[in-house]
């Protein structure tokens, strides 16, 4: 198993609301998915689409979020993963389990309606690694 395309990268954010006016007004970016809840994950989140990728914009649900730890940190945000995408998720478990790489937590649906894994900082030089299956339906 080898990693595929960057799909996104995930920032936390203290406000949703505001990230998406910084990306439109400093950035221009136009393309931007409407804000939509996670409850299984603790998050509201948005796409920003880009041209060759997309940036995950992350705001804690509440106190429980595991973002919400993140933002204590780091509290104006900041990078909070890596997504790339793979063509089995089920392949990857295993091949990171046996590459001796900590995975976090079972297989789940992520925002994009695919299954997802991550994988522990630890294992890959201080960065979270989403591994993302390869939507079936295109991007």
């Amino acid at each position: 198993m080898q990693i595929g395309r960057l799909n996104h990268v995930g920032i936390a954010v203290p406000s949703l609301t505001e990230a998406i006016e910084t990306y439109r007004t400093l950035y221009g970016v136009s393309d931007i998915t409407t804000p939509f809840d996670m409850p299984a994950q603790g998050v509201k989140v948005c796409f920003v689409n880009l041209p060759n990728s997309q940036i995950e914009l992350i705001e804690p649900l509440d106190e429980t979020s595991p973002i919400w730890n993140f933002l204590q940190k780091n509290p104006k945000g900041g990078q909070h993963h890596v997504c790339f995408e793979v063509p089995d998720i089920d392949q990857a478990v295993t091949t990171m389990h046996a590459r001796g790489a900590t995975v976090l937590g079972e297989p789940r649906i992520g925002a994009h309606g695919t299954p997802i894994i991550f994988i522990h900082p630890k294992n890959s030089n201080g960065v979270l690694i989403e591994l993302m299956e390869t939507p079936k339906t295109g991007h």
